[in-house]
């Protein structure tokens, strides 16, 4: 069963939330809460994925963000934005966010989400995915992203562009015909590799390097 919190300072999109989600027979909806007792209340329910609001007036979801990874077990965090709030998605990318969603998501893509998210997958909605990788690759050039691929082994780099299309362990195991614990051990080198970095950064090396061929909005 996946343990999943949300972090809302709406208390409308809380409840729309947890009854969506409610409905998956694999996830259980353990608490809903506002930014102000965001941390303790999702690190007190042993949440596994948390959907955290990337703006709230109490406690703004980048601290929340921080606070929650800071954690000796942090959750999977995944970002709630809407359009306007495109200035913050590169910060929630380098504090650790694990996925963009936008609140007006379909109810099944939601739901997808959660369980991408609980095996060790990165998630972007359409809506964003241009956003993030744009903003992030101010700082990161294709020269650079290039540079950095260049370290791995041929079987990293391959898992490295299957991160690209934003697959979680299982479906690259699947892809690779390899165990899930040995493309577990294959992305923790790559990541560690690549500066310690998470899945989503990881992602957009590979897109940046020309790892992957596809479009990664059709994954993501």
């Amino acid at each position: 069963m996946i343990r999943v919190a949300v972090v809302d300072d709406e208390r409308l999109v809380r409840s729309g939330l947890r009854m969506i989600l409610g409905t998956a027979p694999d996830i259980e909806m353990v608490a809903d809460c506002s930014g102000a007792e965001a941390v303790e209340t999702v690190l007190g329910c042993a949440a596994d994925v948390v959907l955290l609001d990337i703006r709230m007036p109490d406690v703004d979801g980048l601290t929340v963000l921080r606070r929650l990874r800071a954690a000796p077990e942090p959750p999977t965090v995944a970002m709630l934005t809407t359009f306007d709030a495109q200035e913050y998605l590169t910060a929630a990318l380098r504090e650790g966010a694990a996925g963009f969603l936008l609140k007006d998501s379909d109810p099944e893509q939601l739901v997808r989400a959660v369980r991408t998210l609980a095996e060790g997958g990165s998630v972007l909605d359409p809506g964003v995915t241009r956003a993030v990788i744009g903003g992030y690759l101010t700082a990161e050039d294709q020269a650079s992203a290039a540079r950095a691929v260049r370290g791995l082994t041929p079987r990293e780099s391959e898992v490295l562009a299957l991160l690209g299309e934003g697959l979680a362990n299982a479906q690259i195991a699947g892809r690779m015909g390899l165990a899930p614990s040995t493309v577990k051990d294959h992305v923790r080198a790559l990541l560690g590799k690549l500066g310690g970095i998470n899945r989503i950064q990881a992602a957009i090396v590979a897109d940046r390097a020309g790892l992957v061929t596809g479009d990664p909005r059709g994954a993501w």
